[in-house]
């Protein structure tokens, strides 16, 4: 009997922000791989005590594929656990190809992005009505090849959109050079959250211009997103409101109705 591959987004730290589903496949499973440089290690609590637990962190994808393929075949339930959503930076298609290759059932569980994770502890909503309909999520890289640049989003910025970098504090200097080359300015504002929902989550808000030298002052080399946009900043825009629950405006559950005064 073949088994089968489960992949459970693990969310951006705190384990209570695991789905139940994925919470779920973690006590069912036969095998249990995390990446123990990414992954809070207190997912673990949840395996089988008889479940064999494999820490990722320094293996290859080629070693990581073929053990789930092997023991699949061996007719176990393996749940391959992945920080945050593995549909954001995830490197989620490479073992999906890898196992569709070798014949290996498969099952998504997702689970929620780091991005989500920071907007919640900062307080503040992405998407906020009238002041940003656009969340662009990218990263930033020192040596690892990227199709565009910072510069080239940042243009989106002036226009509306809400940026969020991953991967960006270690290259923090490159990070404001390429988005004030794109157009943004000294005061735009900006926020970092280290460790979103972790007990040692940092959060803090500045401007683009601060921002080099508050990373470097608070030493913060890793695990961080960076929030760039209105959003930052939502108190200036107290009193906007979503088209949706305002009464004067009329949808296909709700006729119109007069505000109140």
């Amino acid at each position: 009997m073949t088994g089968k591959v489960i992949f459970v987004g693990a969310g951006p730290g705190d384990p209570e922000l695991v789905t139940v589903k994925g919470k779920n496949s973690i006590e069912d499973a036969d095998v249990v791989l995390y990446a123990g440089s990414l992954v809070n290690p207190s997912l673990l609590r949840w395996a089988r005590r008889d479940a064999e637990v494999v820490d990722t962190s320094s293996l290859t994808q080629e070693e990581i594929s073929a053990l789930m393929i092997a023991r699949a075949k061996e007719g176990k339930t393996v749940v391959r656990i992945k920080s945050g959503d593995f549909s954001i930076y995830g490197a989620l298609m490479e073992e999906i190809w890898a196992l569709q290759d070798a014949g290996v059932q498969y099952e998504l569980v997702p689970g929620i992005t780091a991005a989500l994770g920071a907007a919640s502890a900062l307080g503040v909503e992405l998407t906020l009505p009238k002041v940003s309909q656009t969340v662009i999520i990218t990263r930033a890289s020192a040596a690892v090849p990227m199709e565009g640049s910072l510069k080239d989003f940042a243009p989106l910025v002036n226009r509306g959109a809400s940026m969020a970098i991953y991967t960006g504090v270690h290259v923090v200097d490159k990070v404001v050079r390429e988005l004030k080359e794109g157009g943004l300015e000294d005061h735009t504002p900006v926020a970092v959250v280290y460790k979103a929902t972790w007990p040692d989550q940092v959060k803090f808000r500045c401007t683009l211009g601060e921002l080099a030298s508050e990373v470097k002052r608070r030493k913060i080399t890793k695990d961080s997103v960076i929030l760039v946009g209105k959003i930052v900043e939502p108190e200036k825009y107290k009193g906007v409101r979503s088209s949706v629950y305002d009464p004067s405006h009329a949808h296909t559950y709700r006729p119109k109705r007069a505000r109140p005064s």
